[in-house]
């Protein structure tokens, strides 16, 4: 498995160990959580970035638009 070396300050590092403690856990399973969480959060930002434009010209402005066709 590859590895990736960060530096952390003082106040993150003692809050991210404060965690891995609370939900005994170490702090690289935690911190490889939260990059996977990160990065499919920026994957489905790229993805309605992309397909915003798409629905809005098929007449999907609002919420409510999606709703109606699906319901």
């Amino acid at each position: 498995m590859p590895s990736l070396t960060i530096r952390l300050d003082d106040e993150l590092d003692r809050t991210l160990t404060e965690l891995a403690r609370a939900r005994q856990r170490t702090k690289s399973d935690l911190v490889r959580e939260m990059l996977r969480r990160q990065l499919a959060v920026e994957a489905f930002r790229e993805a309605r970035r992309q397909l915003l434009p798409l629905g809005e010209r098929a007449g999907y402005l609002t919420d409510e638009d999606v709703f109606r066709d699906i319901s």
